[in-house]
């Protein structure tokens, strides 16, 4: 699934191809994605779009009269064509410019959406959302606060979107091994001094994700078709049984939430 710095890297892929032009037409080929795609989208026509943005995972089109927003799912990707280049199979939804180019979404597992709303202070998916991880709201006594009472495994804390959005899997298994912290340790026995490291190792490890363009997945195109190879600087992230590169014992995994998890039994004592 791609995660927020892939999100993050797919928007700044596909900006200068789309801000400052306008939409000729948006094509649907298949409406039936997680959600049915918006019919508003189809209707677009000689729409200027004047800004992109992204919120949690979810990447908006900013348009004069409103907003096209789109979630990439388990295995969505976008990327900039041009008119001749073949349509493939999953390819399912096209955002046709005036200056020749095609913003062309592809989504094997259809999990994806593509949605219209006029106004993104009543849009219904983020009326629940927890603070971007990093912005200022996001910050060591916010999330202590957070924590208080709190019977869940921080690893389930941290990938709660309403308390933080955009900290998938990887980077929950990243950021807590960062901080020597189990996955399973009880979010309300985190100190202060915890919350201070996490919020830090959190924007830290977001930003070098972003800034190398975003984490290798297998389902992930960046919009110029070429893989992002941050990945391979995952400290512990899908290494079960490789030693640990602090103290060099085998890395073990469980299952948390449904999800697997990775984590030291020296470095990280439940």
């Amino acid at each position: 699934m791609p995660e927020l710095p892939e999100v993050e890297t797919a928007k700044n892929g596909i900006t200068p191809y789309l801000e400052g032009y306008l939409i000729e037409k948006i094509i649907v080929r298949q409406p039936k994605l997680r959600w049915e795609v918006s019919p508003q989208l189809a209707q677009i026509s000689q729409q200027k779009i004047t800004a992109l943005s992204r919120r949690a995972k979810y990447l908006i089109i900013h348009t004069e009269q409103g907003y096209i927003i789109g979630h990439l799912g388990m295995s969505g990707s976008v990327r900039i064509v041009s008119a001749r280049d073949p349509v493939d199979k999953h390819d399912h939804l096209d955002i046709v410019m005036n200056n020749g180019k095609i913003m062309r979404y592809n989504d094997p597992r259809r999990f994806g959406a593509w949605l219209w709303s006029a106004n993104l202070d009543e849009f219904h998916l983020f009326l629940k959302l927890g603070p971007e991880p990093l912005s200022d709201e996001f910050n060591a006594e916010y999330l202590f606060k957070k924590s208080r009472k709190k019977q869940t495994p921080v690893k389930n804390f941290l990938m709660d979107n309403s308390v933080v959005v955009g900290v998938g899997n990887i980077y929950a298994n990243e950021t807590l091994f960062m901080c020597g912290l189990h996955p399973e340790k009880i979010t309300a026995k985190l100190t202060k001094a915890q919350c201070a490291l996490l919020v830090e190792k959190i924007k830290q490890e977001l930003k070098r994700a972003i800034e190398q363009g975003g984490t290798t997945l297998k389902d992930f195109l960046q919009p110029d078709g070429r893989p992002g190879y941050f990945a391979q600087e995952l400290q512990i992230y899908g290494k079960k049984g490789a030693p640990c590169p602090n103290c060099g014992t085998k890395i073990e995994s469980l299952v948390v939430a449904q999800r697997n998890s990775y984590f030291c039994p020296k470095c990280q004592k439940k």
